[in-house]
């Protein structure tokens, strides 16, 4: 009666009852949920596949994707999105960059950019300076104001951090911040060189673009955070500690930044 009502022949529930139990695979699907809520929800099959490779399991994308389909898992990135065409330059401020997201050592070229984040009662703003050889997140800063002290204290976090570098290309959009006489200045104190994206062009500084995507898509609660101090909290344990030493990266063959960064420290002693 039963195998009549779910639409199951009595031959495959009886196969079924005689089938042993794949405790390997039950373990793997625990592991695949565990890494998947630490993600909050936004892994993907390439992105667990490369977790799931540094917890020393060796498996494929497809039976990471039938994994996930068995668990009820679904990751929650958006699609694509259409972008402007570019509407012209800034003829003081070139774009020196010309979209070369791959130097050959850390410390050779930052970018940064500005967002907005809802903080219970207004929106707050974030400055976040990336380092593209690695994709490394360097520096950043929360303010109520998004104003061209805020760039300049998430530059001087990134100065300090590095260990004061010098010869350093800084990237960035044509925000006002970016073109200040006060970030100018603090640029030519540390010895950097500057370029900008061409106006109306993401694409120009497109990794700080995919660094904010994936914090709002992966770690922002839907309806923002309750007040400036949990959001600056959560914001930095996300961009120190989850995206920097945790969450693979397809720009470092699937490897965390720090763990990038760590990899060419140890070849550079070894050379």
């Amino acid at each position: 009666m039963l195998c009549t009502l779910f639409g199951v022949s009595r031959a495959g529930f009886y196969q079924r009852q005689q089938r042993p139990i794949d405790t390997s695979r039950i373990r793997l699907r625990a592991k695949l949920r565990e890494l998947f809520v630490t993600s909050r929800r936004a892994a993907g099959s390439r992105s667990l596949v490369s977790m799931l490779v540094a917890e020393g399991f060796q498996l494929g994308r497809y039976k990471v994707r039938r994994l996930m389909q068995e668990a009820g898992l679904r990751s929650k990135q958006p699609g694509s999105h259409q972008y402007r065409s570019p509407q012209g330059e800034r003829p003081d401020l070139p774009n020196r960059l010309a979209r070369d997201f791959a130097p050959a050592q850390p410390n050779q070229v930052w970018c940064g950019d500005i967002t907005y984040v809802w903080t219970g009662s207004r929106w707050a703003y974030l400055a976040v300076v990336l380092d593209l050889y690695a994709r490394c997140v360097v520096g950043w800063a929360m303010s109520e104001r998004a104003d061209a002290a805020l760039v300049c204290t998430a530059l001087d976090q990134a100065w300090q951090t590095r260990g004061q570098p010098v010869g350093v290309l800084f990237h960035s959009d044509q925000g006002c911040q970016y073109g200040s006489r006060l970030f100018r200045q603090r640029l030519w104190r540390y010895r950097m060189s500057q370029s900008m994206s061409r106006r109306g062009n993401c694409w120009d500084n497109a990794p700080m673009e995919r660094l904010f995507r994936s914090l709002k898509t992966e770690w922002l609660p839907e309806l923002g955070y309750l007040s400036f101090t949990q959001a600056k909290q959560d914001i930095g344990a996300y961009l120190m500690g989850y995206y920097n030493r945790q969450r693979p990266h397809a720009a470092n063959g699937g490897l965390p930044p720090a763990v990038r960064e760590q990899q060419l420290k140890s070849l550079s002693r070894i050379c």
